[in-house]
């Protein structure tokens, strides 16, 4: 179905990295970054309309798809991935473009709009990670719950979920998609829908990949994150986008989410403040010791004081889940280009 795009490479001194290319070159420049267990297949179905308008290229990250499989250091937060997608930029010339971060890569988009502000025509956040680290804090301003990290990064992992994945169950992990990625009643064409469970599988599983080291601890929910892989590094003990509210040069946000997101949400079915709320995981402690962390409000929050500090933001509202670039694709697309001209 997308046989027209093929995918290329760039070596750079940190890693080699797959990426897809399309448009013509003197057009805007647009980059597209995927989020967790996913990969740069998620947005292929966008780039024939894409192509019309941009100069588009996604490149796949560290860990996923067909990029060079490199561990992660968790302690720098998102930087390994936005470290990557620096000299990968320089490689394609790109000292300014417009950039695009779906959930996990939503996170990576604003630490190299923290590092590198000045190359960012304009950012676009798509369902991301929450500013102040995935899990682990409360209120809309991210108040951490103690220790730092408590119920986050890799010890959450479904265990049941990650050995679907690396065994690659077709059929499960349809299942999973369907019930997580999009809202209940979308239907993927069965040529898409393969390709999407092609770029879940692609995830690469490793010491300090996925989903990385944790430890136990007496605290309910029992695990702390590690210093080493994917998971961790989304954590509030090592992720914190705040640094952002003071850069000096704050290009426009574009906040487009699904109305029926199952993942980023006030109520996300993989956090555990929720899932104990709910009676899906035993021994919840109640909301005073640990709330169910409110994804939504935190990032509204957290760009309202992006506008106090200077800088500009509006939000779109789309139908459908996590996955709403697909699932509303003509409603994205005019979002996307009516923001970018």
């Amino acid at each position: 179905m997308f046989e027209e795009f093929v995918q290329q490479y760039i070596t750079t001194s940190r890693l080699k990295t797959a990426y897809y290319r399309a448009g013509q070159k003197n057009k805007k420049k647009l980059m597209l970054v995927h989020g967790n267990l996913s990969s740069s297949v998620f947005f292929l179905p966008l780039l024939p309309v894409l192509s019309q308008y941009f100069d588009v290229v996604i490149p796949d990250l560290r860990c996923f798809g067909n990029t060079q499989a490199l561990p992660i250091d968790a302690t720098r937060g998102f930087r390994d991935w936005s470290d990557d997608l620096v000299e990968f930029t320089d490689a394609l010339g790109w000292d300014s473009f417009s950039l695009l971060g779906w959930s996990l890569g939503g996170g990576v988009a604003m630490r190299y709009t923290i590092d590198h502000s000045d190359r960012i025509e304009k950012l676009i956040l798509l369902a991301p990670c929450p500013p102040f680290g995935f899990g682990g804090t409360r209120d809309e301003d991210g108040g951490p719950i103690y220790p730092l990290g408590l119920g986050t990064g890799a010890g959450c992992v479904n265990k049941a979920l990650m050995f679907t994945t690396a065994m690659k169950g077709t059929a499960t992990l349809k299942q999973i998609m369907r019930n997580f990625y999009f809202s209940p009643n979308f239907q993927l064409h069965p040529e898409i829908e393969d390709l999407l469970i092609e770029g879940i599988s692609s995830v690469h599983f490793g010491e300090g990949m996925y989903p990385g080291d944790f430890y136990y601890t007496m605290n309910w929910p029992h695990v702390l994150p590690g210093e080493t892989g994917v998971l961790n590094a989304m954590s509030p003990k090592w992720a914190n986008q705040s640094p952002l509210l003071d850069v000096l040069h704050k290009p426009d946000i574009l906040w487009i989410r699904g109305i029926e997101d199952e993942i980023v949400s006030d109520h996300s079915m993989i956090e555990f403040g929720h899932l104990g709320s709910k009676g899906l995981v035993p021994g919840w402690p109640g909301s005073a010791q640990y709330p169910p962390q409110p994804m939504v409000t935190q990032t509204r929050y957290f760009l309202n004081e992006y506008r106090k500090n200077g800088g500009n933001y509006q939000e779109v509202l789309l139908p459908g889940g996590h996955g709403c670039h697909l699932e509303a694709e003509g409603q994205f697309v005019f979002a996307l280009t009516s923001f970018l001209f």
